[in-house]
């Protein structure tokens, strides 16, 4: 489930949240080329988490999420995911005007897990970049007390930016810009919700 995982006593962390599960999704591609911006960034230890590997069934706690009195392993097992993060990023398309099923079913999971953290948008679709969907997102991670970040990595036609002999995700200097730029607003807000997480 999480790869790059890099402990470090004196770093918050921050989980590169994989989104789709479909078989054909290029976000796992984007994750990777994400990934080593964040950590040449600095301010973090980073650890890959995909929702394809993480697996969880449609929503099947009995009791309801605020609560954190949960029965099935695979939710503890998710919670503690969550919990030991800082900070996120969500790797993202969209679908039908919005968010995959699969980061929507894992958000509504858990409540506590996610509040008084930081997340950025990393998004990707045809024209419109995902553009719709990380919108939604914003509105559903402020449900559950969490900081969107109104600065976003939005990604138009990235079907385009795979490289066809390397299988590779190859952006220009724009996206990694952008991602920069977020990762460092991340790391502020991170330190600024620290207190809240503490309380």
């Amino acid at each position: 489930m999480a790869r790059w995982f890099v402990p470090h006593m004196t770093k918050p962390l921050l989980q590169v949240l994989i989104a789709s599960t479909r078989p054909s999704r290029v976000g796992a591609k984007v994750a990777d080329w994400f990934i080593p911006i964040a950590e040449a960034q600095g301010a973090f230890a980073i650890e890959r988490v995909d929702l394809k590997d993480v697996n969880l069934p449609f929503l099947d706690e009995p009791k309801h999420p605020r609560l954190g009195e949960y029965e099935h392993e695979h939710t503890k097992r998710w919670s503690a995911t969550v919990s030991r993060a800082d900070a996120f990023v969500f790797v993202t398309p969209e679908y039908d005007f919005g968010p995959p099923a699969s980061l929507i079913n894992a958000l509504q999971f858990l409540v506590k897990e996610w509040a008084y953290k930081p997340v950025g948008l990393l998004s990707y679709g045809g024209v419109s970049a995902g553009l719709r969907s990380a919108n939604a997102l914003r509105i559903m991670c402020t449900a559950n007390n969490m900081m969107p970040l109104p600065g976003a990595v939005s990604i138009p036609l990235v079907g385009q930016l795979v490289n066809k002999e390397t299988g590779l995700f190859e952006p220009g200097d724009v996206q990694a810009k952008a991602s920069s730029a977020m990762l460092a607003e991340l790391a502020r807000w991170e330190r600024a919700l620290k207190t809240l997480r503490t309380a």
